[in-house]
């Protein structure tokens, strides 16, 4: 099975330097060296698409332009790359999230993957309206979910669920494809949802440990619904030709972080409602040592920004073998992104790809016959 890889695109502005933000913390001033025009955005998009990677991830929050309008826009300046839209159900209808989906599928060429973020910050989905805890936002995902995917399927569906009502909603065209459903989370209502519902579990890039016992995990509650997801991490990445220029640029990303920002980005991450975030934070503490958790896993990038907030630093060879050390726990799907998004993305698709295809493990999804990795110069 070829791995698939997916691109970011940075719908809170981009940087050569880390761009905070997300799960409650504001984005970070860098975010203003490249704001996120639809022409930039495009840019990376059309990248993405050259260089290998299968779609483009756009986040969802107050903190970055909206992800399914952005997306719709990018969408016309590109031909294959897809677009994994964040999107919270709390916001909009179910039957109108399956109409909106329907639409983008049309319109696209059936380029729309989903993935659904219940919200875990109780603050920030009081400022859209939305007063519920974060169990019963939970439980409300599920309906939604329910409700959505049987529209997919061309039924009429009425549903009395203890969040959502519907009474004979139907959409007069079904997408064609059926967008897949990405969807993560580390609670126990998390879990539940993920088990009956996602096409795909993401998780965070922990050390290798943790994310076998997550993928036991879902595995394990989906099992006993009948169905088998597959697995995705999300990563951020450093990869140069030698691990020490890759090393380099994380030193030079760490010294940029304002020792006031990390300080009041970290109080407020620590107030998250959300599992994930607690384990992000449980890597490095807030402090700037021992920052490398895993051989090549760097949790710098979590000092500053919210959500994801680890990396795969190394030369191209080590960056492909770590990759390798999470696919044989199960994990066919990489969600990367680096600082600035443009740059990193060649980095990575003319560094590591080709390697990974030497291997065995990636194809390029136009069926290109893929590059030779390139040869790194040996010091003499």
């Amino acid at each position: 099975m070829s791995l698939t890889f997916h691109w970011f695109l940075p719908t809170n502005g981009d940087s050569r330097d880390v761009v905070g933000g997300g799960h409650g913390s504001p984005a970070t001033a860098s975010g203003r060296d490249r704001p996120p025009t639809v022409a930039y955005l495009s840019q990376i998009a059309r990248a993405a698409e050259e260089l290998g990677f299968v779609a483009a991830l756009t986040p969802t929050g107050a903190w970055c332009e909206d992800a399914w309008l952005t997306t719709a826009m990018v969408s016309q300046h590109t031909e294959r790359l897809k677009f994994l839209v964040a999107f919270r159900p709390g916001f909009v209808s179910p039957t109108l999230a399956a109409q909106m989906a329907a639409t983008f599928q049309r319109q696209t060429g059936g380029r729309l993957l989903l993935n659904v973020v219940t919200g875990g910050e109780s603050r920030e989905q009081r400022a859209y309206g939305d007063f519920l805890d974060k169990d019963a936002r939970y439980r409300r995902t599920g309906e939604f979910l329910h409700v959505v995917r049987e529209l997919w399927e061309g039924k009429s569906v009425d549903l009395a669920g203890d969040h959502l009502r519907v009474e004979d909603a139907r959409l007069s065209r079904v997408p064609d494809p059926v967008p897949e459903v990405y969807f993560g989370g580390s609670s126990p209502a998390a879990g539940e949802v993920a088990a009956r519902y996602a096409d795909v579990y993401l998780t965070w890039g922990e050390p290798p440990a943790q994310v076998a016992e997550k993928v036991a995990w879902v595995r394990g509650l989906a099992a006993a619904h009948g169905r088998t997801p597959r697995f995705g991490i999300r990563l951020h990445v450093i990869t140069r030709d030698t691990a020490a220029q890759a090393w380099a640029e994380a030193d030079r990303l760490l010294d940029g972080f304002d020792p006031e920002t990390v300080r009041a980005v970290q109080e407020g991450l620590g107030r998250s409602e959300s599992e994930g975030q607690r384990r992000m934070l449980a890597l490095h503490g807030g402090s700037r040592d021992g920052l490398e958790i895993h051989p090549n896993l760097w949790a710098g990038i979590g000092l500053v920004r919210g959500g994801a907030g680890t990396a795969l630093v190394g030369s191209h060879e080590e960056v492909a073998e770590r990759i390798e050390e999470y696919h044989a726990l199960g994990i066919d799907e990489f969600v990367l992104s680096g600082y600035p998004h443009l740059e990193e993305a060649y980095w990575f698709g003319e560094g590591v790809l080709p390697r990974l295809a030497a291997r065995g493990l990636w194809s390029h999804p136009d069926g290109r016959a893929p590059a030779a990795a390139p040869k790194v110069p040996v010091a003499l």
